[in-house]
């Protein structure tokens, strides 16, 4: 009975860091643009004070605190997109997440997956994987966790200017 305690604790704890190892090996390549922003970062951008009448700021600022990590890789490899596209399918399968929406049109593939929170429209983890999402025929994966509504997510695309955000906005219109 210990010994499937221990199973089971260390495979839980290693489930909740794979998301960290699993992309983390794109940070550094060289056919490979990468947007990392961790917790702190967050914080501090959440901290700024803004004039209270402009409404898209202060809600991004309040959803910058909600944030923990946000992690962008981009790449034209095929290669490296074939591989991102195993590492990601591979996660969707073992982190519990589910499909929120998946488009097809004239060679892009998208799909945006996410792990729920405490209501429907709250988000622990939402995770977008592009193919062919410009003329040069870019892979994209974004990861992004924290706990937040799933609203709130346009605009921080817009602030950011995050690859795929158009997407992403699109998925989250109806939400």
């Amino acid at each position: 009975m210990k010994k499937f305690l221990i199973t089971v604790v260390v495979a839980l704890v290693s489930n909740a860091f794979f998301a960290q190892s699993a992309f983390d090996k794109y940070d550094g390549q060289d056919d490979v643009t990468s947007i990392i922003v961790n917790k702190k970062m967050f914080q501090m951008m959440g901290s700024v004070k803004v004039d209270a009448n402009d409404k898209e700021t202060q809600q991004y600022l309040d959803l910058m605190k909600k944030l923990d990590n946000l992690k962008v890789f981009t790449t034209t490899s095929t290669r490296v997109s074939a591989d991102m596209k195993l590492t990601s399918d591979k996660y969707i399968k073992t982190a519990g997440l589910e499909e929120l929406m998946r488009v097809n049109d004239g060679g892009k593939n998208v799909k945006i997956m996410v792990k729920s929170g405490a209501t429907d429209s709250q988000v622990k983890e939402l995770l977008m994987f592009i193919e062919g999402a410009n003329k040069e025929n870019e892979t994209v994966l974004m990861s992004l966790t924290g706990n937040f509504d799933l609203s709130e997510i346009s605009v921080l695309t817009d602030k950011m200017k995050i690859p795929g955000g158009d997407d992403l906005k699109k998925a989250t219109k109806g939400k």
